[in-house]
């Protein structure tokens, strides 16, 4: 062989060789590359956990649950009678009002014969009707206030007493607390109302009513069984007293 044709086959292997260490070179580098984006993101996911951990924490430390409450603490309970009643409201409501003046008479007979046992939810599905103050949210957080204090039905009949109208500011928290005076409630319920101690609850109590399938207030249940008017209205007085008496068999 020549030694033209030797050169000629020492600078061929010599390209091999060098084009073999380039693609290890590129194949070192793909692999740590891969290393240190798998990394990244382990820990991206690390922190981001780790921050939703705290989020998930710092949100159960604010959620307050009444001393007093039943149903999952959801509810406050008059009465004692056999038969359950849920009431489900918003102290916004005007059908509620409407309700309560139709039926509270009703309501409060049948809780003294010891024939049911009202469990009432105050939720908030109406912060959109008072301008950005969230009274609903306020005044079932304030209702759940009262209920700590023992004067969860006094401050229910003060509230619709002095309900305010759809799509007003709704009532200040100074004016919920001297409502609360008028019945008995004292500094305690003033610093719960101020302090919002009950509003992680409201949220809580809300979100509860929606997943159990309701949509709209006030929602009646009568032994576990939703009660409607004809048509799909509010039932009326006499009709909660007919289901009460069917429910108690």
């Amino acid at each position: 062989m020549s030694k033209g044709n030797r050169d000629r086959e020492r600078s061929a292997a010599k390209r091999i060789v060098e084009q073999q260490k380039a693609a290890e070179r590129r194949r070192a580098v793909t692999i740590w590359t891969s290393v240190a984006v798998v990394g990244v993101l382990l820990i991206a996911g690390l922190i981001g956990w780790g921050v939703l951990s705290r989020q998930e924490s710092n949100d159960a430390s604010t959620l307050t649950t009444p001393s007093v409450a039943v149903d999952d603490g959801t509810a406050f309970a008059v009465g004692t009678g056999p038969v359950t009643v849920d009431l489900y409201e918003d102290f916004m409501c005007p059908i509620c009002h409407q309700f309560e003046i139709a039926a509270d008479a009703t309501i409060d007979q049948l809780v003294a014969d010891k024939k049911i046992t009202v469990r009432y939810h105050p939720v908030a599905i109406l912060d959109r009707a008072s301008n950005g103050t969230e009274f609903s949210t306020r005044s079932a957080g304030a209702a759940a206030a009262a209920a700590v204090g023992g004067k969860f039905s006094e401050f229910h009949k003060v509230m619709y007493d002095n309900q305010p109208e759809e799509n007003s500011d709704g009532l200040s928290n100074a004016k919920i607390i001297e409502l609360g005076k008028s019945v008995g409630l004292g500094d305690d319920f003033a610093t719960a109302v101020n302090d919002k101690t009950y509003t992680a609850w409201a949220t809580k109590v809300t979100e509860t009513f929606s997943t159990r399938g309701y949509t709209g207030t006030p929602t009646i249940v009568v032994a576990g069984k939703q009660l409607q008017g004809t048509g799909g209205t509010i039932p009326t007085a006499a009709q909660l007293s007919e289901a009460v008496t069917a429910a108690a068999g």
